[in-house]
């Protein structure tokens, strides 16, 4: 086997999904998208966590997809979150993003069902043998009840199109055994904005980010500088993100961050239910004054 083909290096982008009156508002995630290109970014992916795409409708999943790939136009990879809990149903997400021009599918691992490790396994080989596009796998235990076991890795690593992991325990403990064992073998990226950092030193590739939805140069400069060899530089950068990190988690994603750019003038403060509007909005305000975004 070759080697497989990586899909980024550096930032990309989990972009939120603007609503408006019930719909999709594709004039502001165009000027969503626009932003990033302008600012960076390495690459953009929609109907992740942050893009809210548990309340997406299927029709309104290939909208997004078709105007996503238009509006980028092949400046930057597109990877379009094609996760479920029903095996068939990731695949006919995975299918239909292929079919919609999509770089790269991120697969969420399946959330309710709590799956064993060869659940998982078989789960993973059937989306990867039903698209020919790149496949990152994404382990959020805190979303989907389970945290990937580092063995489903080790059943995974020789399948081509499997190429990367997006790791979002939040344990730099597992980040460093999983990069220690496989990282040959996937490209990781942190799903942890906080984590940027010790994830390139530990050999990793980059972040999947929810802050440069706010600060996409910043976040791709972090990145630049560990590349470049300026790693006082991109610690600096760490540690200057890390008080908006936190505040973009102080309620569930992406209720703060898609605040923030609410108050920025960049998106109506809309949501679908079970998402609601924050209750820290002073908070969120006040962080934004000091970061110079208001």
């Amino acid at each position: 086997m070759g080697k497989k083909r990586s899909l980024f290096f550096g930032s990309a982008t989990a972009i939120v999904t603007p609503f408006k009156d019930g719909q999709v508002d594709y004039i502001a995630f165009g000027e969503l998208v626009c932003r990033q290109l302008s600012h960076g970014t390495d690459a953009i992916v929609v109907l992740g966590t942050t893009g809210e795409a548990s309340t997406v409708y299927e029709n309104e999943r290939s909208e997004i997809i078709a105007f996503a790939k238009r509006k980028i136009g092949g400046k930057v990879p597109l990877i379009v979150g094609t996760g479920s809990n029903a095996t068939s149903v990731a695949v006919r997400y995975a299918k239909n993003a292929e079919a919609l021009g999509a770089d790269g599918c991120l697969v969420v691992s399946p959330y309710y069902n709590k799956a064993t490790p060869k659940g998982l396994t078989e789960h993973y080989k059937e989306i990867a043998k039903s698209v020919k596009i790149p496949i990152i796998i994404y382990n959020v235990p805190s979303r989907t009840g389970v945290n990937i076991p580092l063995e489903v890795y080790g059943a995974l690593s020789k399948i081509h199109n499997i190429v990367g992991i997006k790791e979002a325990s939040g344990s730099l403990g597992y980040l460093t055994e999983l990069i220690q064992a496989y990282g040959n073998d996937f490209d990781v990226y942190t799903g942890c904005d906080e984590l940027i950092l010790p994830t390139l030193a530990l050999g990793g590739k980059g972040v999947i980010s929810v802050v440069s939805n706010l600060l996409p140069s910043r976040v791709h400069q972090l990145c630049m500088e560990f590349c470049s060899g300026n790693i006082q530089r991109a610690r600096e950068l760490q540690l200057y993100l890390n008080p908006i990190i936190k505040e973009l988690f102080c309620e569930v994603n992406p209720i703060p961050v898609k605040t923030a750019l609410y108050k920025m003038g960049l998106c109506e403060n809309e949501f679908r239910l079970p998402m609601c509007k924050s209750t820290r909005d002073k908070q969120i305000t006040a962080l934004l004054k000091k970061y110079c975004l208001i």
